[in-house]
């Protein structure tokens, strides 16, 4: 389990996270969503030591993040968005960092890499971003740890790797895992989704479970919004809308209309 309290940090006078807390639980999937700049890559570097700060605290598994202990960094790995790899080929790099993953799946890496049609023998230096972005995904997933953060991940994929990638994820998960997700393309992941915790400047505006808000609210399109609608925005086809959810019977999340609302509440 994840376990953040009051946590704080700043690049030189500019606060990023301010005061944030939260708990991320085992075997769910969560969406990490927020404006750029609100702190998103920022709390994925906290989660993996990457950066430390003095203020709050970040447990995972009892482990301190920032002290970067071997038994900790064996848990835990980080897909940024914009991921160049080194000049040497796929399957090179996966038996370079292989080992410090006692998790490493082998068949289900290959079986990855071809589902996404991708040459393990191909170096990262000739690939493009989207088979840059395939490659490092296929072994973000058979590396098997217990916490994955996944920054931007569906950037630079097609329509089809799109679909591959829910699909390799949902695979892959299990009650063991954690996969958090950073990313603004939601209609991409919002199938996949058990939680979201939306970021703005320094507060955390939105943090429930996808069953809780399906509670809470319900979503509509319809042609003209409903009397009670506590937010509403045109859409193909009428209005799209948020409303009290007073039936108990569930809706299907928009996710970008729940973010545009939280927002606008701010």
């Amino acid at each position: 389990m994840i376990q953040i309290d009051n946590l704080s940090f700043a690049y030189s006078r500019e606060m990023v996270l301010d005061n944030i807390t939260s708990t991320f639980a085992t075997g769910r999937i969560y969406g990490l969503l927020g404006a750029n700049g609100v702190g998103k890559s920022t709390l994925f570097k906290i989660l993996c030591g990457l950066l430390t700060t003095k203020y709050g605290s970040v447990s995972i598994d009892g482990f301190n993040p920032g002290n970067r202990q071997p038994s900790f960094l064996s848990k835990v790995f980080y897909v940024p968005e914009d991921f160049e790899g080194p000049d040497v080929t796929i399957n090179a790099y996966a038996n370079g960092i292989a080992p410090f993953y006692p998790n490493f799946d082998r068949e289900m890496f290959e079986k990855l890499l071809a589902d996404f049609e991708i040459d393990a023998k191909r170096k990262f230096t000739k690939l493009s971003l989207g088979q840059r972005k395939r490659a490092i995904l296929a072994l973000a997933l058979a590396l098997k740890t217990e916490y994955l953060f996944l920054d931007e991940p569906t950037n630079g994929l097609d329509i089809p790797s799109k679909a591959d990638f829910r699909r390799m994820v949902a695979a892959a998960m299990d009650e063991n895992r954690t996969i958090i997700i950073s990313t603004h393309q939601v209609r991409d992941v919002e199938n996949l989704l058990d939680h979201i915790m939306i970021l703005s400047k320094r507060a955390v505006l939105l943090d429930k479970s996808v069953s809780d808000i399906q509670q809470e609210y319900c979503f509509n399109i319809s042609v003209t919004a409903p009397a009670d609608a506590v937010y509403v925005e045109p859409g193909l086809g009428g209005c799209c809308s948020i409303s009290p959810n007073n039936t108990g019977e569930e809706s299907r999340i928009n996710i970008e209309l729940l973010f545009n609302y939280i927002n606008s509440k701010k």
